[in-house]
């Protein structure tokens, strides 16, 4: 669906990735499962190397990084049509999630030294990479907790920690991971990120953490990882110490972007196939599923909150392009949790119109929503970013929730002193 977003220079890039996405990809669908990954990794290679043939390669990439130099609000319209192939697309063009986050990231503040080393490899694709930061003992909602430390000894890093839910981890050659390098600092400047190599002693990758059921493998995994006196050289903090939380926040703004488009893509798919359904399914003689008033409920619920969802998010990305991420939070935050919402019941409507063969792995539909349901979970809870954003509405009008919090916080830090 073209949008007043849809500009003259991604116009004709959209239809061509269209054409390859349609032609090359989803015929692979058929017969896939995840259980068995690793067969299907080298047909997928093979076509990263059509694409980059066709130079389709880098959509994501600024000109600088030899890219096409798309906007976020033009690549994410890239990135909804990528998502029709929901488990190949974004892999065959080399913008998967974690790599596209810590391309980014190590574009705009890795120093020289590492962007030559770990940079211009992931950006051909010729590596992998993960993002380690989540860790099981501590609210994800909280990044300002964690246990993992990073201690200078000497010109090293000397890291020790656990991690989980480091997304792509199984591969990768290399980690950004979150961890204190100061523990007496204030809380948003206590934390940094530091490349570590996987092959560094004592990073250790514990276990493929199966969600609902299936563990994955390759960069379709979460891992469970842990740091034993992982060494690496203190030129591997990115953009200094201390900037860690910083870092993370310039991180996950694009990247909520990123999440939000590829989940209206997938929500298309799944509309896709509900309405195939619908119109092909007989229930009674010569009545189509499609012609009871419930499935055209669906159908048109469906059709709405997708389009909502794509202006919403593409008016985000436009707006993050000219005025910058920092004063488009309360945005970011609102397309996260409503787009993540809308297209889980799109994906529910779907399987239900398919009956029993929507819970199967005979359709795409079982494996989207496994992989799918943390959509309310990843980048921030639902609940975070609604509280979030009702905080900020509130100020408007008069009521500083933080604030009264931090005054609440000193005075009875205050009385605490007195009574001592």
């Amino acid at each position: 669906m073209e949008t007043i977003f849809t500009t003259e220079r991604v116009r004709p890039l959209l239809a061509r990735v269209r054409e390859f996405v349609e032609t090359e990809l989803i015929p692979l669908e058929n017969g896939f499962s995840h259980t068995n990954l690793g067969t299907i990794i080298p047909i997928l290679d093979q076509k990263r190397e059509q694409v980059k043939a066709i130079g389709l390669w880098g959509l994501h990439l600024s000109k600088e990084a030899r890219g096409h130099g798309l906007t976020l609000c033009e690549f994410g319209q890239i990135s909804e049509v990528l998502a029709h192939a929901p488990f190949f697309g974004h892999y065959v063009f080399g913008c998967q999630a974690p790599d596209i986050g810590n391309t980014e990231l190590l574009h705009k503040f890795a120093s020289d030294e590492l962007k030559e080393r770990y940079l211009e490899p992931l950006m051909a694709g010729k590596i992998r990479s993960c993002f380690s930061m989540t860790e099981p003992d501590f609210a994800g909602s909280n990044p300002t907790r964690m246990a993992t430390l990073a201690m200078r000894d000497g010109n090293e890093y000397v890291i020790n920690g656990r991690k989980w839910f480091t997304s792509s981890a199984d591969g990768a050659a290399f980690a950004v991971v979150m961890a204190v390098t100061n523990p007496e600092a204030v809380p948003h400047q206590r934390a940094s990120m530091i490349i570590v190599p996987t092959d560094t002693p004592g990073f250790k990758i514990e276990r493929n953490i199966p969600v609902f059921g299936e563990a994955g493998e390759g960069w379709f995994s979460h891992a469970e990882v842990t740091y034993t006196n992982c060494r690496v050289p203190i030129s591997n903090v990115i953009a200094g110490e201390g900037m860690g939380f910083r870092l993370a926040q310039e991180r996950l703004g694009p990247g909520r972007v990123h999440h939000c488009m590829r989940w209206v893509g997938n929500a298309e798919k799944a509309l896709d196939l509900l309405c195939r359904r619908a119109a092909t399914r007989e229930i009674e003689d010569g009545v189509m599923l499609g012609e009871k008033q419930f499935i055209q409920d669906f159908i048109a619920e469906s059709r709405a909150e997708i389009d909502a969802c794509r202006l919403y998010v593409l008016n985000t990305a436009y707006m993050i392009d000219t005025v910058g991420v920092s004063n488009v939070r309360d945005a970011v935050s609102a397309i996260k949790f409503y787009v993540a919402n809308a297209f889980l019941r799109v994906l529910d409507r779907a399987i239900q119109v398919h009956g029993a063969l929507g819970v199967t792995d005979d359709t795409v539909l079982s494996a989207m929503y496994r992989h799918e349901r943390g959509a309310r979970i990843w980048d921030g809870a639902d609940e975070v970013h609604k509280q979030n954003l009702a905080i900020n509405i509130l100020k408007n009008y008069g009521l500083d929730i933080k604030q009264k919090a931090r005054e609440l916080r000193q005075f009875r830090q205050l009385m605490k002193t007195e009574q001592v």
